[in-house]
């Protein structure tokens, strides 16, 4: 039995994007059990004094890559500092469950880059037994997707090659068997392997499943660069045909070409929920850089058979030089069809410390200092780091990023890697940096509005109808934070600075954060969809 709280005085911004106001908050059991005017809250418990502080729930990150982190870092103060009380995990296709014998460690190496590779017994294979680590005690509750990739290396490798009517089968049972064991539900990462080698009909064909339970479709799609607006009305489709709602990932318009191209995706968006009563929302993160492994640009067909097939390819002088031309003149799948600017690709993480040189330089940095070819440097980096080199891409643009943030079916998710020398500050600094500058120093959204975007409206999402917003009832997930002062202060060059402004962070009324000094709870569980 918790003690009860009181947290006397605050302006409560209660995230359903109505105007704040004054009141004290009575938290009883893990949840609100009384709004009162400010000053009447009767209580035998402790009372916490938040008068000039805004007191909002905790805010819901769309789009995390938390998956070991949760498991290895108690402090976990990327998140807790922020703010973020839910995270939804299993993103972009590829995660940690449901997984083979055969195919753990193949999937360990491939995202190396995204999640480290500490040390930990992955004796879990399926979706609930992850689930059941984090309902020991965690950080942070967290929500988990069906990764497609994952599902799809279990029954056919890392073959470019459609699934036999056997081999789907097998693969929608696995996607059903996530489902029944709490994920919520199916994302796709279709610009990396093997999730690249499937065809919109598959994934149509795998959301059967998901339909059935009430989930959703999270892709991560096919193309951000010259094929942008096109890949997103891609996503819409397979929604529409497969009777599920959409969740577009890390919604971003990104490079040159692209810039001001933001509103034909909003307005495709806006079409597909008026004419076909598609239910769609989005994330995004407000840097105009990217984050992924080194090895995701290059093409498809070179990275087909896993971590082994793709090095032999790349030490091979006749093969590497194909893979080159395509990554510079052509390009490739997995740069979204742009040809390489070596001067946006910048290493952010290698797991060779001897090759921690090149971290924070861009590819054309160091091929100017080494007098090499920028593409030699690259392949080379890959083969001496065995593709567990991390990177940024520098491609988005500012405007793109302005007018998202403000489509009424915008969330956010940092899409925060959490682990390289130097990783992308949005790990650190995503939700503050919305409230900070988007909406304190440029007004593009009222406080309310964007903490509406930051928790009611993710929550709805996922079908959380009693968390996300302050009501009587609703699980005691609460940020306290100072709309005057709260500011990221997380860098590219110092990626692990925690924020300023946030004073406390509850979950179930517990303190995850307190004067903004992290304590030892580990309030945290498994949000599953089933456990409603």
């Amino acid at each position: 039995m918790q003690p009860e709280t009181v947290l006397s005085g605050g302006r409560v911004v209660d995230g359903t994007g109505g105007p704040s106001r004054l009141a004290d908050l009575v938290l009883r059991d893990g949840r609100i059990s009384h709004i009162v005017p400010p000053g009447n809250a009767r209580s035998t418990g402790r009372t916490i004094d938040v008068t000039g502080l805004v007191v909002a729930p905790g805010f819901v990150d769309m789009h995390a890559h938390s998956d070991l982190a949760l498991l290895t870092d108690p402090a976990h103060e990327a998140k807790v500092c922020q703010g973020v009380t839910l995270e939804v995990l299993g993103q972009d296709g590829l995660g940690y469950a449901p997984v083979t014998d055969a195919t753990v460690e193949p999937i360990r190496e491939q995202i190396a880059a995204w999640n480290g590779t500490p040390d930990l017994d992955h004796s879990w294979r399926s979706v609930g037994a992850y689930l059941d680590l984090l309902d020991r005690g965690s950080p942070t509750n967290a929500a988990y997707l069906v990764p497609h990739g994952n599902v799809r290396m279990a029954v056919l490798g890392n073959e470019d090659r459609p699934p036999t009517d056997a081999e789907l089968d097998r693969m929608r049972a696995m996607v059903a068997r996530g489902m029944e064991e709490g994920a919520q539900g199916l994302s796709t990462g279709l610009t990396y392997t093997p999730g690249m080698y499937a065809s919109d009909d598959e994934i149509v064909a795998l959301l059967g499943p998901v339909r059935a339970a009430g989930g959703f479709y999270c892709p991560h799609h096919r193309n951000y660069g010259s094929r942008v607006v096109e890949s997103y009305q891609e996503c819409l489709d397979v929604a529409r045909r497969a009777h599920v709602p959409l969740h577009l990932a890390h919604c971003h318009v990104n490079f040159p070409r692209n810039r001001g191209r933001a509103p034909e995706v909003l307005d495709a968006i806006d079409e597909a929920t008026v004419r076909y009563g598609l239910d769609v929302t989005l994330d995004s993160y407000p840097y105009r850089a990217s984050a992924t492994y080194l090895a995701a640009p290059l093409p498809g067909w070179a990275q087909e058979g896993g971590t082994t097939a793709t090095l032999a390819r790349l030490r091979d002088p006749e093969t590497r030089a194909r893979i080159l031309w395509e990554v510079e003149n052509e390009g490739t799948d997995g740069n979204h069809g742009v040809p390489m600017d070596w001067s946006t690709l910048v290493v952010t993480g290698t797991a060779d410390p001897a090759l921690s040189w090149a971290v924070g330089r861009s590819i054309a940095d160091l091929a100017a200092v080494s007098g090499e070819e920028p593409g030699r440097v690259y392949a080379d980096l890959l083969v001496a780091d065995e593709l567990r080199s991390g990177c940024l891409l520098r491609v988005g643009n500012e405007e793109n990023i302005r007018t998202i943030m403000r489509h009424s079916a915008h969330t956010a998710g940092s899409d925060g890697i959490l682990v390289g020398d130097r990783p992308h500050p949005r790990g650190w600094g995503t939700f503050p940096h919305y409230l900070g500058h988007y909406v304190r120093e440029l007004g593009l959204l009222s406080l309310e509005e964007c903490v509406r975007h930051l928790s009611s409206r993710p929550a709805q999402r996922l079908g959380l109808s009693d968390r996300g917003v302050i009501q009587v009832g609703a699980h005691a997930d609460l940020v306290v934070f100072d709309a005057e002062t709260v500011a990221a202060r997380a860098t590219y060059e110092n990626p692990r600075r925690t924020p300023v402004g946030i004073a406390h962070v509850l979950i179930g009324g517990e303190f995850t954060l307190r004067d903004g000094a992290r304590t030892d709870r580990l309030p945290g569980r498994s949000v599953r969809r089933n456990r409603r």
